[in-house]
């Protein structure tokens, strides 16, 4: 749905816009990236991490120029609208007014007109707050919609997997040691499995099932609530995630700088870019939340250098953090959650630190869960409504929730290999959403505004990429991706 006018509402400046772009972007596929970049080898990981952040510019710019056109097809009909208001009133005038309605348009005659010019010049001005699932009913036919709604959803699974599991399993490398020594959590040279002892006769696998049980109960039942983000919240885990983030950075550096750097990774390793693809398009994720993002945006003028500049800044800390990473610790200890490595005696000495990465996805984690399956949730309703419709109570409360929660918890309780869990959700679902979803909208969005506005009309929010090679060049790479990620994980099950 639409979120109304912003323009003077809740709007905040450019500078703040890029701030919040950063922190949507850099989460928790952050976190797996230095182990595919491990894995992969640092030559092939900087130019897949270099020209996935460009891919994913080049569709960021087609759903912005798909919400200005979105925005001038509701502009143009509330044009319309009026106009028939003034020519419904106009001729419902009795005969005795005839002089004084003649004078009234005579007078208001030449300011419409100016409205309607500035108008017009405006139409393309981003003030509503169009969702994209909004623009894919405007621009997409039903089958359309309903291919778009099932890709988020699946995406949205992904994510509430990932999240489902990384949670316990955080709490279950910090808490359990096969050692004895709970203190230090992970050991540096401690290749830990499932079965190893962690408490007792209790297992690792045992105590991650725990975990998950109790994360479960304690968040799934928000499930069946509404529930959002609020302000201090997000503030909140923004300042959490940027602390752990410096931390980490700044431990890798001085552990480098003082002589212990334990990492040769290779130059290029292919068997490991399926991963790596997935985890790289995973960390670019924003599309499906530009429209919150963009249109509370004060001035929009220079948006979408803007944009670059946002991207030019998280390459740039990617980088580093997955350089450094990789040159700190040794390629075959490297953790699939990143801030697990900084639960180490060797590498950490304070245990206040060591307990805040360690257990710094479950924090931040946390909180996202909730939001993430109350959307997964709505999006279900979305996609079998009928209009005029409404559902049974236990359709409502009961069988879209339970729908929403079961499967990804069932996916977290069958494993928690992350890297793989980020890697086959960003290389599907994410492909999906950060290539052909924005491909298809920023085309039929063009189709549409020359059929509606003419073919003269350009779109003051347009692509740099506007020419119809780069529309067909996302959707074949976005292909060929998708055929080699299958193709690869066919080979490497058939091998094993």
């Amino acid at each position: 749905m639409a979120g109304g006018n912003t323009k003077n509402r809740g709007a905040y400046s450019p500078p703040v816009g890029l701030v919040y772009m950063f922190n949507l972007i850099v989460g928790t596929g952050a976190l797996t990236m230095p182990k595919a970049f491990a894995t992969a080898g640092w030559l092939v990981s900087l130019v897949l991490l270099v020209f996935l952040g460009f891919m994913s510019f080049v569709t960021t710019t087609f759903v912005i120029e798909a919400m200005a056109a979105a925005n001038a097809q509701l502009h143009w009909k509330r044009m319309e609208n009026h106009q028939e208001e003034e020519e419904e009133d106009s001729s419902t005038a009795s005969d005795s007014d005839v002089l004084v309605q003649d004078n009234y348009e005579r007078a208001e005659k030449r300011p419409i007109l100016s409205v309607q010019r500035r108008g017009s010049l405006n139409l393309f001005e981003i003030t509503d707050r169009v969702e994209m699932g909004q623009m894919a009913s405007m621009f997409f036919n039903k089958v359309g919609v309903n291919l778009f709604y099932f890709c988020i959803i699946i995406y949205l699974y992904g994510d509430l997997a990932i999240y489902a599991a990384a949670v316990p399993f955080s709490l279950m490398q910090v808490t359990c040691s096969a050692t004895g020594n709970e203190s230090c959590g992970v050991e540096a040279d401690t290749k830990h499995n499932d079965t190893d002892p962690c408490w007792g006769p209790l297992r690792r696998v045992d105590a991650y099932r725990i975990y998950l049980a109790v994360f479960t109960l304690l968040l799934g039942p928000f499930t069946f609530f509404d529930v959002q983000k609020t302000k201090y919240l997000q503030i909140l885990t923004s300042l959490m995630r940027w602390v752990a983030f410096a931390i980490m950075i700044v431990l890798a550096l001085v552990r480098i700088g003082n002589g212990h750097r334990e990492g040769h990774p290779p130059l290029a390793d292919f068997s490991g870019i399926r991963n790596l693809f997935g985890v790289c398009v995973y960390s670019f994720m924003c599309q499906h939340s530009l429209p919150s993002l963009v249109t509370p945006v004060s001035s929009k003028r220079h948006l979408t250098r803007l944009v670059f500049l946002d991207y030019v800044l998280i390459l740039a800390f990617y980088g580093l953090l997955c350089f450094t990473a990789i040159f700190c610790f040794r390629g075959d200890s490297l953790m699939d959650m990143y801030t697990l490595n900084f639960a180490r005696c060797d590498v950490v000495s304070l245990a206040a630190v060591r307990f805040f990465l360690g257990l710094f996805p479950v924090f931040t984690i946390s909180t996202n869960f909730p939001i993430i399956a109350v959307t997964l949730r709505n999006n279900w309703k979305t996609l079998f409504h009928r209009d005029g419709g409404t559902y049974p109570w236990v359709v409502d409360r009961v069988v879209f929730p339970t729908i929403t929660l079961l499967p990804p918890v069932l996916v977290a309780f069958c494993t928690h290999d992350l890297e793989s869990l980020v890697g086959i959700t960003g290389a599907y679902a994410g492909t999906g959403i950060q290539y052909v979803i924005p491909a298809f909208l920023v085309y039929h969005s063009r189709k549409d505004t020359q059929l509606a506005l003419g073919y003269g009309t350009i779109n003051k929010h347009r692509s740099p990429f506007r020419h119809a090679f780069w529309v067909g060049f996302v959707l074949l790479w976005a292909f060929s991706c998708f055929f080699f990620v299958t193709a690869n994980i066919v080979l490497s099950e058939t091998k094993v």
